[in-house]
């Protein structure tokens, strides 16, 4: 299996390295493996669906656990 780094993952999906990492670490990514203090990620890895709150608003649980 072929894998590319951190750097090359943020060129192919546009988005920034530290984000990359973080991404790494939630374990977003499906087959990640870490080796020392770098990321090996899989060359055909999709990029992970962004968790993101984009609107800066936070959507309240209906559980009635917010009360």
């Amino acid at each position: 299996m072929d894998y590319i780094t951190i750097h090359e993952a943020a060129a192919k999906w546009g988005l920034k390295e530290r984000r990359v990492q973080v991404m790494c670490q939630e374990e977003k990514i499906p087959g990640v493996k870490r080796f020392g203090h770098s990321w090996a990620i899989p060359a055909d890895a999709e990029r992970p669906a962004d968790g993101r709150v984009k609107s800066g608003k936070y959507i309240k649980k209906k559980d009635g656990a917010d009360k």
